[in-house]
């Protein structure tokens, strides 16, 4: 059927008015009540529902967002939004409704088929803008809803957050995506299978980055480290400053900012001097070959003890670890808490500057590399006396 058969029964009443004071007469009517339908019925039946439905419905935070404009100061933005619309519907009708009363049927009609064609495309116009909205407001909904319900979770760090964050907002709009092609009617199926080449290409040229992906979720679970620790992957050293789905940034002690993919991180050997909150030094200290080793053993320990940032337990230790050229050396082993790097240096130089005032105290030498010099000599060798100047023969043992 055409739009003319539908209009049919309301064209022939209406088009019998002919003359000016009818047509004058039913301008008027149709004006009153299109004022009175528009502007006055319609705004307090909103009203009557939002009071309804207000009493029976808990405020939620979405309230927060709603506006207020014009008269209708007590009625949330969705609901102005309907108001706006039956306005608009009524006095379209009642354009419409003149021009068949001032003769001018045809054009009605023209009118009221042009809108028919346009009204579906302008539905759908609507209804995807409304979905990608409704997306981007749900997302941000989600965001907010993940930091609360995580906000107290030790065992989720702001990296695994992000991440789900992340996977959630990806699949949120990939449904919203199919959803909103499926109104304009286009072959998923076939979309689907360009995508699927689509995506087989893409895998093979992006390698790599897909492997920083999933590298990127291993880190997620097996969290080796989290942003603010103190690392060391493969040969960098430094602080991590941020980590995401494709690298991890480290900050070194030289301000440099290294840019690791998550896939070589995930292969190399990863160091994390923080993730007990304390740390072992070493310091390695010799002694002359005549010094009393448990003496100095013992002068050590009490210098070591007496740093404020070592850590009294577990205790300080004090091994000897060689024989070297010229002197024993003593190893010291040592802790401390919550380490960082300025933490490490200050204390190693703390421990530097008490060892040699103990040991100077205790008149314990710290031998710096000797060696003797001599000439050989028939049968042996001449080595000169260093306090007078005269040579000693020694002689060694030759078939």
């Amino acid at each position: 059927m055409s739009i003319t058969e539908y209009t049919e029964p309301i064209l022939t009443p209406l088009e019998s008015i002919t003359t000016t004071e009818a047509r004058l007469a039913s301008t008027i009517a149709v004006l009153v009540m299109a004022i009175l339908s528009g502007f006055v019925i319609a705004p307090a039946l909103v009203r009557r529902f939002v009071t309804f439905a207000g009493d029976r419905l808990e405020e939620s935070d979405v309230g927060s967002v709603l506006e207020v404009v014009d008269g209708l100061s007590d009625i949330p933005f969705p609901m102005r939004a309907v108001i706006r619309s039956l306005q608009a519907t009524v006095l379209l009708a009642t354009g419409l409704v003149l021009l068949i009363i001032w003769g001018y049927g045809s054009l009605a009609v023209l009118v009221l088929s042009v809108l028919t064609t346009a009204v579906p495309v302008a539905l759908r116009v609507v209804l995807t803008v409304s979905l990608l909205a409704g997306a981007v407001i749900g997302t941000r909904y989600l965001e907010q809803q993940l930091d609360d319900w995580l906000a107290n979770a030790n065992y989720v760090t702001a990296h695994q957050e992000g991440v789900v964050f992340r996977v959630l907002q990806v699949t949120i709009f990939i449904a919203v995506g199919l959803a909103a092609l499926s109104l304009w009617q286009i072959n998923l199926g076939g979309l689907l299978v360009g995508a699927g080449f689509l995506g087989i290409v893409m895998g093979m040229a992006a390698q790599q980055t897909l492997g920083s992906l999933i590298a990127g979720f291993v880190l997620m679970f097996s969290r080796p480290f989290e942003i603010g620790d103190w690392v060391q992957v493969g040969d960098h050293e430094g602080l991590v400053v941020d980590i995401t789905i494709t690298n991890t940034r480290i900050r070194s002690f030289d301000g440099e900012i290294i840019v690791l993919p998550n896939d070589k991180v995930s292969s190399a050997t990863v160091v994390n001097r923080t993730k007990r909150n304390r740390l072992r030094l070493r310091l390695e200290v010799g002694v002359d070959y005549e010094t009393d080793l448990e003496h100095a053993e013992a002068v050590a320990r009490e210098a070591l003890e007496g740093i404020d940032d070592v850590s009294p337990a577990p205790k300080p230790q004090v091994i000897p670890t060689s024989f070297d050229d010229s002197a024993i050396t003593l190893e010291c082993r040592f802790w401390i808490e919550q380490p960082n790097v300025h933490k490490k240096w200050t204390t190693i130089q703390a421990a530097v500057h008490a060892l040699k005032a103990s040991f100077d105290r205790e008149e314990i030498d710290i031998p710096y590399p000797q060696r003797t010099v001599g000439t050989r000599a028939e049968g042996g060798f001449r080595i000169p006396d260093a306090e007078d100047g005269d040579t000693e023969l020694a002689y060694s043992d030759r078939e």
